[in-house]
């Protein structure tokens, strides 16, 4: 085979394979958008940090010089920005307030 003829096939080769790559890509993607609502919104549901009704706990330095049964809440609400509303407190609080959770 000439040169100039292996050139063409590579090339030709090569422009098949990018096709075929972008069109898998595209067909992936559009699978992903058409699932991803149902997926996103039930591992938001499962993956809480806190829900209704358990117990959490202050880290120390947010409440300083209080024993750790002065610094626990029971958690009243959970709100769709991941925040809670606690009983006996005011306000909105995040995750990294608390201490971990065991």
């Amino acid at each position: 085979m000439k040169q100039r003829r292996k050139r063409w096939l590579g090339g030709l080769a090569l422009a098949f394979g990018t096709l075929g790559a972008g069109l898998w890509l595209r067909r992936s993607r559009r699978q992903m958008t058409k699932e991803q609502p149902d997926n996103y919104r039930r591992a938001t549901e499962r993956d809480r940090w806190a829900r209704p009704g358990m117990f959490v706990t202050f880290r120390a330095e947010v409440m300083p010089s209080r024993a750790r049964t002065e610094r626990t809440f029971r958690v009243a609400k959970l709100l769709p920005s991941g925040r809670v509303q606690l009983d006996g407190v005011a306000g909105e609080h995040t995750e990294s307030e608390f201490e971990p959770l065991r």
